[in-house]
């Protein structure tokens, strides 16, 4: 109790704690339509895509979360064009845009030498996070949940038969668009706390967690964000009291609470 409290006497453990609820939660409502359609990996390439325009901004001086949040969107209106009018596979797209801009920022830090630091863009800095940093994901969170509240129904359509959604007058396309823009806005803020490489883990772990319990869309949505939430909270305590990194501790704890909840539902049947 004495190291909890300790913990959360620091002004950065408690902007930490804060950025990392808001962010969780946000990743779980944004992960479930990804997971379910099997768009998962479009969070992991962007993350790449975040690292690389992290990189080049900070070799040119300028704020990485301002170069990254533009740079990333415009790379997932690129996919989806690519899904739309190539011949190109979604992906072989993610692939192909994934491993092209993990090159060219892994380039750009060894020109830079050791004026940057890779290890915070790969697997995050918890030291990083900034008062700004805390109303961009709250401002992040408010939009999601007004767009779920808003486009419930449509977002269900999409979700499960996107042939279907278009057929009945839903706007695919702009759905499609406005997913894109808060994936790639949540990988770049969440990427100040776990990285590049662990980023894509917060989207998808809590859905295939809730999804072990509940079939209903919108009880996995619910439970995903209640177990993302946990998960982050849990592991950035474990974190600071093992001294363990905090981005590898929390996708850990995602990955127990999955294999834990997938024996429970093998000895139940």
């Amino acid at each position: 109790m004495n190291s909890l409290v300790e913990m959360f006497s620091y002004a950065f453990m408690v902007r930490a704690l804060v950025v990392g609820v808001l962010i969780s939660f946000s990743a779980a409502l944004v992960g479930t339509p990804l997971v379910l359609r099997k768009n998962s990996m479009l969070s992991d390439g962007l993350s790449h895509v975040a690292f690389g325009a992290f990189a080049l901004a900070s070799v040119l001086g300028f704020a990485p979360i301002w170069v990254a949040i533009p740079i990333v969107i415009l790379a997932s209106f690129f996919v989806l064009k690519l899904n739309d009018n190539s011949k190109i596979h979604g992906d072989s797209a993610i692939a192909l845009m994934s491993a092209s801009a993990l090159a060219i920022g892994t380039f750009i830090v060894s020109l830079a030498g050791s004026n940057v630091d890779i290890n915070s863009y790969l697997f995050g800095s918890i030291l990083s996070v900034g008062d700004s940093e805390i109303l961009l994901a709250l401002g992040l969170l408010a939009m999601i949940i007004i767009i779920y509240v808003v486009f419930h129904n449509k977002i269900f359509a999409l979700t499960f038969d996107e042939k279907f959604a278009r057929a009945i007058g839903i706007n695919t396309r702009i759905l499609n668009a406005i997913f894109a823009i808060l994936c790639s806005v949540l990988i770049v803020l969440g990427m100040r706390l776990v990285g590049a490489l662990l980023i894509s883990s917060l989207i998808i772990f809590p859905t295939l967690s809730a999804q072990t319990i509940f079939k209903s869309f919108w009880k996995v949505t619910i439970a995903g964000a209640i177990l993302a939430v946990v998960n982050f909270v849990v592991g950035l305590i474990i974190s600071y009291l093992l001294r363990t990194p905090t981005g590898a501790t929390v996708v850990i704890m995602n990955l127990v609470t999955l294999i834990i909840l997938k024996v429970l539902r093998q000895v139940i049947k």
